[in-house]
């Protein structure tokens, strides 16, 4: 069942989702050759708390961590671990937030060292062009179809593959709720999107096939051919005039710099 959101729920899921964004702009700082995940991992819980907040995977079907650290091949729910990141890394770090009785839920894809191969770079700008094309579909009267539609047909364009395991999903007092939120499928159907609804929009594409495995630890996700991968996530509030995305800084110093000049009318070679 979907759980429709007040203006009044919407404006206290606005400082989850600003607060999740900060903790990409202080990540920021110490996304560099050298750190290992685990510290990544341990700077985001401490800032969370100091912000009146408590990282909402922690504890989360066991997990004991507060970020998923996917570098490379890895996919989704990557590990923190002594792992240090080297200089051309793509490291996406998922991480949610729950403050006042709300959940903010969101992903970068980072470069580390500033400087990757020119694929790499070409796999991350396009996910996260990806997600701004999803994003834009997200308005009263399209469906969910929609979203799914406009990231599935531009990644496969540029040759990406979406992974489908992984999917976006409702979010407010509960960090996943309905509805299921597909990165792929056809216009004009599913759900119709309608004022309320909080949703995430949270592509993966892989460079190759789409294909993954989940590792012996049974959390980390790999890519099956070994190939890089790359996410994208924002929560997102439907609103009566289009929508909002809430976890996101006016300044965009929550966005990665490999990105940040990113629209949905950039041409990516």
């Amino acid at each position: 069942m979907i759980r429709f959101k007040t203006k009044e729920e919407i404006d206290i899921m606005r400082e989850s989702g600003r607060l999740t964004a900060m903790v990409f702009a202080y990540l920021k700082n110490y996304v560099e050759p050298g750190i290992t995940t685990r510290e990544l991992d341990r700077i985001a819980e401490d800032f969370i708390r100091k912000n009146g907040a408590v990282p909402s995977f922690k504890g989360y079907r066991g997990y004991r961590h507060t970020l998923c650290t996917s570098v490379n091949n890895q996919v989704v729910h990557g590990i923190p671990s002594k792992y240090k990141l080297k200089k051309g890394d793509i490291i996406s770090i998922d991480v949610g937030v729950f403050k006042n009785g709300f959940h903010g839920d969101a992903t970068r894809t980072f470069v580390v060292g500033g400087k990757t191969s020119k694929e790499a770079l070409r796999l991350v700008r396009t996910v996260y062009k990806s997600m701004l094309l999803g994003i834009e579909q997200a308005k009263p009267g399209k469906k969910l179809g929609d979203i799914g539609h406009a990231i599935q047909s531009f990644a496969e364009k540029m040759g990406y593959s979406v992974v489908r395991e992984y999917i976006g999903h409702g979010v407010g007092r509960q960090l996943h709720e309905d509805p299921e939120v597909l990165h792929y499928g056809r216009p004009n159907t599913g759900i119709k999107l309608e004022p309320g609804m909080v949703i995430t929009i949270e592509p993966i594409l892989n460079q190759g096939a789409r294909f993954c495995r989940t590792l012996k630890d049974g959390w980390t996700v790999v890519t099956a051919d070994k190939k890089l991968s790359a996410q994208f996530e924002n929560t997102i509030a439907i609103l009566d005039d289009g929508n909002e995305v809430l976890t996101r800084l006016e300044d965009n110093s929550d966005i990665p710099d490999c990105v940040k000049d990113i629209t949905i009318d950039t041409f990516i070679e």
